[in-house]
């Protein structure tokens, strides 16, 4: 009802005033027959310099004293920011501009008085959705609204961050990564470790949560909030994130995105990789593509090898795999993690 589906809806409520100068206010400025002539920014940093052939203004009121002639105002903000969308909204429609949202910015469902405030005005007020009901008739089933919620973060944590990643799910990643923070304790290191699973229950685990629950967007948002919250809460010397499943698993495509959304949430200096020869119900491609796989998609480097020998063959030992990828490699099921620990350690202080 208020989506819009087509540019060609919108070409008659030109020219446009734009709030939010990034990404998708550029996007929005791009589009065939739009005409921008304004654009705002409540960062300061942005405003008084040029955006889209444009000076970036503070507030409305300045805005339209430089583009007078400006019908609509269009709000491209990120999540997080509904509480400036709604100014802009109400300010806008009080104007006498139609205004134009982007859900991550404010649903209009969510706050239909700002319809009725445009129908008492005769403006539009219309929403660039997420085209769930498109995903409906593609897939046969969509959530009711978008799952993306959490607002994007920057932040660079102080203490090394380890990321353990795997070559298919259920391969030793969570027991790897409780280890690793079991054998920090011992040398007098104090650990963070976070697990990304619901089944991460065991002590020293700080805390878990379901990293799958939410949007691939949403996760590394949340892994790296996770990082921020552990560091403000307990001064770690060093981080342990758990991931998920893998990034080149066979036979099972769905979880590679999430174990991608971790690793970059994670943003780690470096990664342990588990791997179970012989996995009863998982098809794993191996160390050798998930190794490339993961310092494809982040600039890290993997430093030792975690494998568990639960189903492999006689022949098959922690030193076969040390040979073969020239890797520390260790069976912390049998023998803890002391030496993946130290792989790490001597690779940080390079």
């Amino acid at each position: 009802m208020y989506s819009v589906n087509s540019v060609k809806e919108i070409q008659d409520l030109n020219p446009f005033i734009v709030v939010g100068c990034g990404g998708g206010g550029e996007k929005f400025s791009n589009l065939d027959g739009v005409e921008a002539v304004g654009f705002i920014d409540d960062n300061e940093k942005k405003q008084g310099k040029e955006f889209c052939n444009h000076i970036v203004s503070g507030s409305l009121e300045e805005c339209l004293k430089g583009a007078p002639e400006a019908k609509s105002l269009v709000i491209m903000l990120p999540i997080g920011a509904e509480g400036a969308a709604l100014k802009y909204a109400v300010q806008a429609i009080d104007a006498g501009l139609n205004v134009i949202t982007s859900f991550r910015s404010l649903s209009i469902e969510e706050n239909l008085s700002l319809k009725k405030f445009a129908d008492s005005k005769n403006l539009t007020i219309k929403q660039i959705g997420p085209r769930l009901d498109v995903v409906e008739k593609i897939a046969g089933i969509a959530p009711e609204k978008s799952c993306e919620i959490l607002p994007k973060i920057s932040y660079t944590p102080k203490a090394p961050v380890i990321f353990v990643g795997g070559t298919s799910q259920e391969c030793g990643k969570r027991t790897t990564t409780k280890m690793l923070g079991l054998a920090s304790s011992e040398r007098g290191l104090t650990p963070a470790i976070i697990s990304t699973d619901e089944m991460g229950l065991e002590e020293p685990t700080d805390f878990n949560f379901r990293a799958g629950s939410l949007s691939a967007m949403d996760v590394p948002a949340a892994v790296l909030s996770a990082i921020k919250y552990i560091e403000e809460t307990k001064k770690p010397d060093i981080i342990f994130i758990e991931g998920q499943s893998s990034l080149t698993e066979d036979g099972n495509p769905h979880p590679r995105g999430l174990s991608a959304a971790i690793l970059i949430g994670a943003a780690p200096d470096a990664v342990i990789v588990g791997h179970r020869p012989n996995h009863p119900y998982r098809e794993p491609r191996g160390i050798a593509e998930e190794i490339k796989a993961i310092e494809a998609v982040e600039p890290t480097k993997v430093v030792g090898l975690s494998v568990n020998l639960k189903n492999a063959d006689a022949d098959c030992t922690v030193e076969s795999f040390e040979s073969e990828f020239g890797l520390p490699a260790e069976d912390v099921y049998n023998n803890g993690a002391s030496k993946l620990l130290d792989a790490i350690i001597e690779f940080l202080e390079e």
